[in-house]
């Protein structure tokens, strides 16, 4: 070859790269590497302000709603201080919370109260009178009516431990909790044995909002059946007014009449309204 002949450079010889190199293992580890990469460049570019210039905005976390806390702190207060350490629509409010368990029931619990005019009378109100509520559903629905069953379990409990007349506070909180807030009149026997314990609470009676018919035969019939001792009336006044009418009075003379000629005792006859009662026997009626 001619030294004016041009020679062409020596070419480098070829180094494999590094993932070029057949042995398995830094092939696999430079393509995760690479594929990592990749990711962190793409989540890097989501979040890097776009072509534009604008930044891509991040969604905010949700904020707590006003009430979040609430339910515990109320639980907290009810199982310190009971009953007492609530208002009422408080503590209808903890009653809703178990069979509501999301959103803020205080302003239903409020509503409630005001629709019926007090914490009794919600327990007190018809099923088919709480569907009218806004916002109360079946399950909000049972968990009254639950409440109201059970005070009235607890309360006929109380009123059958001691002999009735020996008890007398008790047999009036349980008669104000089994009638005092209907809305219409009943008449309730409350059928006792020898040591004045009570044996049953029968509904004798359904009557309209000022009159329940009441027959002597009957009630005396029912008392026989039982082999009862002695009976005590109580009925109901919606109205609010426990004051004895004329036909209280009357019907009561013609029940103690036929009391006594099967030797069982009248103790007493007791009216029940929301605002408060009477007793026959107190005010000398019987």
């Amino acid at each position: 070859m001619s030294e004016t002949e041009d020679r062409k450079p020596a070419s480098a010889p070829t180094i494999p790269t590094p993932s070029e190199i057949d042995d398995g293992t830094r092939v696999f580890f430079d393509q995760t590497r690479d594929h990592v990469a990749s990711n962190v460049s793409a989540t890097v570019g989501a979040e890097s302000p776009s072509q534009d210039g604008n930044a891509a905005s991040k969604s905010p976390k949700p904020a707590k709603p006003h009430y979040h806390g609430h339910r515990q702190r109320l639980r907290e207060r009810f199982i310190k201080g009971g009953a007492d350490a609530l208002a009422d629509y408080e503590l209808l409010e903890l009653m809703l919370c178990m069979a509501m368990p999301r959103g803020d029931v205080k302003p239903l619990a409020k509503a409630l109260i005001a629709q019926f005019g007090s914490f009794a009378n919600v327990l007190a109100a018809r099923p088919e009178d709480l569907q009218t509520a806004k916002g109360l559903g079946d399950a909000g629905i049972a968990a009254i009516k639950i409440a109201e069953a059970s005070a009235r379990h607890l309360s006929r409990e109380r009123a059958m431990e001691l002999p009735v007349i020996a008890s007398w506070e008790q047999l009036i909180d349980y008669c104000r909790v089994r009638i005092g807030h209907l809305k219409t009149e009943e008449l309730h026997l409350l059928f006792l044995d020898r040591k004045n314990r009570l044996i049953a609470d029968e509904c004798h009676q359904h009557g309209t909002v000022d009159h329940t018919p009441v027959y002597p035969r009957e009630v005396i019939k029912r008392a026989l059946e039982l082999h009862a001792s002695a009976i005590i009336l109580v009925h109901n006044h919606p109205s609010g007014d426990a004051t004895p009418s004329k036909g209280d009075i009357d019907m009561t003379r013609k029940i103690v009449d036929a009391a006594k000629a099967m030797d069982i005792t009248v103790h007493d006859h007791i009216i029940i309204s929301h605002a408060g009662y009477n007793s026959f026997k107190t005010l000398g009626l019987i």
